[in-house]
């Protein structure tokens, strides 16, 4: 009797462990991307980012500021419940363009370099010197000379082909 009654509290015991472990709530994919999403959203660095969960694998995709940004997502989605794994497919956005200053001291000085050669018109953009109009062909030489001076002071190339020879 003893012994039955021994066997009986085991295997009640292990019905209860049994039961307990297979009542565990499953959270559905649908359920993490919603969580997933309502984290990446509350962050504006993350909030380019979207999310697709797919038997608890979740794959981040977007476009992220810098490397930072893209592991504080992957942070950020492995803490959420139920997430097994994270696949970040996130690109990181390249730098902005470096635009040079407006260099008055440079405007000045093709200013100055043009100013005895009176049918030069100059254009400057971006480093680009662009000149138009007409010089005398015995002219041309000294001009460019005074031009290419300034090129340690910005221009990057020198466009003369708008440029009438007389």
């Amino acid at each position: 009797m003893k012994r039955t009654l021994q066997l009986c509290v085991i295997l009640f015991a292990s019905v209860l462990v049994l039961g307990a472990m297979s009542c565990k709530k499953k959270l559905k994919d649908t359920d993490i991307q919603a969580s997933i999403e309502a984290v990446l959203s509350a962050d504006a660095d993350m909030r380019s980012t979207m999310v697709t969960v797919q038997d608890g694998v979740a794959t981040i995709s977007g476009e992220c500021k810098d490397e930072a940004c893209k592991a504080k997502c992957e942070a950020a989605v492995a803490k959420v419940e139920g997430v097994k794994s994270v696949v970040n497919n996130c690109t990181v956005a390249p730098p902005p363009a470096v635009v040079p200053p407006v260099n008055d001291a440079l405007s000045q000085a093709v200013a100055d370099a043009v100013k005895d050669f009176p049918g030069v018109q100059t254009s400057l953009t971006d480093g680009v010197l662009t000149l138009t109009g007409e010089i005398k062909r015995s002219d041309l030489q000294s001009l460019m000379q005074r031009l290419n001076a300034l090129k340690s002071m910005g221009i990057t190339k020198i466009e003369s082909s708008g440029l009438i020879k007389k």
